[in-house]
């Protein structure tokens, strides 16, 4: 079994699309022509961009829609970085929420809390 990808449920494609290539320098791999999806290079696994409208048609039961107005969903992004710092700032320039920035953490990472456009929990990590 491989984990091949994870769907991100979003109000707007083009615009939760254009924020995780601003925020994070990530490269779209897959633009469906309707708008209604897309998929994010991210090395070995892709994250997808999924109208809830969309969503709902494929999946067939309704989902929560999250909201930066509301606590963030029970999950969470994580992307490895090599500098948390300076991939903070950016993402912060390009709209993200600080949740918590960068912190040293006991086990030897760096972590930083953000939200995303749809008010998703994404984090940065530095260190093994």
């Amino acid at each position: 079994m491989k984990f091949r990808y994870a769907t991100l449920f979003v109000a707007d494609v083009p615009r939760a699309l254009a924020f995780y290539e601003a925020a994070f320098g990530l490269t779209a791999s897959f633009v469906h022509e309707s708008g209604q999806y897309a998929e994010l290079a991210t090395g070995v696994t892709r994250l997808s961009l999924s109208a809830h409208a969309l969503a709902r048609d494929v999946v067939g039961i309704p989902h929560a829609e999250p909201s930066r107005d509301r606590p963030p969903p029970p999950l969470e992004i994580a992307f490895g970085v090599d500098d948390v710092a300076a991939s903070y700032a950016r993402a912060v320039a390009a709209g993200a929420v600080v949740v918590r920035s960068p912190t040293p953490m006991p086990w030897g990472q760096t972590v930083a809390y953000l939200r995303d456009v749809d008010g998703v929990l994404v984090s940065l990590v530095q260190g093994d």
